[in-house]
């Protein structure tokens, strides 16, 4: 091996023999970790400066070195820095770029660290900001969700167990119960924040460094909250990435369930809401079909997060401390978790606000199954009949409408009157599905008046977090 081939990994000193080529592409991880350049040059940036900070370099190293890095930066930026497999990475990369700009000054920037703790460091910023931008999508689909569950605050539907119908509820309810799982979401990502947000950077490569560093001054100036604790710990630590996509599977659970219910209320049987053309694709047989491709493909899109969690788990399950090469592969799952997020939150962001609700469609489904069955229940209860009896009495309203293939306020007065006295002809008003709905506004109901209070709540909640 000449000295020249050496040079080309800054590793190389106590090599013999260049590595395999297939060994080469097999190793480097530039082809997708090159998403972190920026942040790795953010964290060299802040290095540099404590280096000289400490008097561990010049200030005329400093200067020179963050001059280099800022070059570099621009050239990322601008899509004409040349990266290359044969070095591996984007820390060697950048770091050879800067040599090969500077001189052997560019040699320095590696001091007192470790590509151990750069790539944690680098992948802690990352995910920061990720998280941020992620919480600012999801508080935006809180809003349009508000919106919506305004707009739609008396419009009637039924309620559903087990895809049968139950109790008479709102639309604006069901809108407000999918934004109480998003909030749940960014209450998640807004948390994970604070584990995501401490400094491994110092650290080294497992037992830190001999060198006087300041690492709460690096801390300082890349804004993070805390200092890792323990160097093992430090350099091996992929709990806050495990966190994230444990948080992201959960959101994409969520996300699937909306879409499931977007599928079947756009489908022929339902007919509860129509989708925006411009969300749907058509058949390559059949000229008639409008399929509702986006909010299937989110549906389908839940699997590749939940693969990203399981690869993640997996990946670290039997690791010995402290880094070890298979941490590499943790980067495009997080990766990809990442884009999936943002994707089908951008997705169901332009998507709900452009549904068209078909209000009648949803009454007269509202009507059908005996809806306000329970309401009777009450009644009775209220009449001091306890509750078992009152449903048993209910039950037997219903097989009485079954027998009759009618609804339970088709039935005739004589008709209750021979099940249970105490069905007298005020029924009529606790069978009517609007009553039911109004009668039920309490703090978390589904009565109009209450989904407008929620509401209001829902827009403060969000306004002052």
């Amino acid at each position: 091996m000449t000295e020249s081939n050496k040079n080309t990994k800054l590793w190389g000193g106590r090599f013999s023999s260049p590595t395999n080529l297939f060994v080469e592409e097999f190793t480097a991880s530039v082809k997708f970790d090159q998403r972190l350049a920026l942040y790795d040059i953010e964290g060299s940036v802040a290095h540099t400066k404590m280096l000289s900070a400490a008097k561990i370099i010049s200030s005329k190293d400093e200067d020179l070195i963050l001059s280099g890095l800022q070059d570099i930066r621009q050239s990322i930026i601008d899509n004409t820095f040349q990266w290359t497999i044969a070095l591996e990475d984007v820390h060697m990369n950048i770091e050879h770029a800067l040599i090969s700009s500077i001189g052997d000054t560019g040699k320095k920037l590696h001091t007192g660290r470790s590509r151990n703790d750069q790539v944690a460091t680098d992948i802690r910023l990352y995910l920061r900001a990720e998280v941020d931008l992620l919480v600012s999508q999801l508080e935006s689909l809180l809003e349009v969700l508000i919106d919506l569950a305004e707009r739609e605050a008396d419009t009637l539907m039924p309620g559903y167990t087990h895809l049968q119908v139950a109790q008479p509820i709102t639309f604006g309810h069901h809108m407000l119960a999918w934004h109480e799982m998003i909030v749940r979401d960014v209450t998640r990502l807004k948390d994970s924040r604070k584990r995501i947000n401490i400094l491994p950077l110092g650290s080294g490569a497992l037992a830190g460094t001999t060198f006087p560093i300041d690492r709460k001054l690096v801390a300082e100036l890349l804004d993070f909250e805390g200092i890792s604790e323990n160097s093992l710990d430090a350099v091996s630590d992929r709990d806050f990435v495990i966190e994230f996509l444990s948080n992201a599977s959960l959101t994409m659970m969520h996300y699937s369930r909306i879409c499931e219910e977007l599928v079947l209320w756009n489908s022929q049987a339902y007919s509860f809401i129509l989708l925006d053309d411009a969300f749907c694709t058509g058949s390559s047989m059949m000229p008639q079909k409008k399929n509702p491709d986006v909010p299937e493909l989110i549906r389908g899109k839940t699997g590749r997060v939940y693969g990203s969690l399981m690869g993640l788990l997996t990946l670290m399950k039997s690791q010995p401390l402290a880094y070890n090469k298979d941490n590499q592969e943790d980067k495009e799952p997080l990766f990809d978790a990442v884009d999936t997020l943002s994707d089908c939150t951008r997705a169901l962001l332009e998507l709900i606000p452009s549904l068209k609700i078909n209000k009648n469609n949803m009454r007269t489904a509202a009507a059908k199954g005996f809806i306000t069955a329970t309401d009777l229940a009450d009644y009775l209860v209220k009449q001091n009949i306890p509750f078992r009896d009152a449903h048993e009495i209910v039950g037997r309203v219903v097989a009485r409408a079954l027998e009759k293939n009618c609804e339970l306020d088709q039935l005739d007065e004589q008709d209750f009157k021979n099940i249970s006295s105490a069905l007298t002809h005020d029924i009529y008003d606790v069978l009517n599905m609007d009553n039911a709905l109004i009668a039920r506004g309490h703090h978390g109901g589904t009565a109009p008046s209450a989904v407008q209070d929620a509401c209001k709540r829902a827009r403060k909640r969000l306004k002052n977090n």
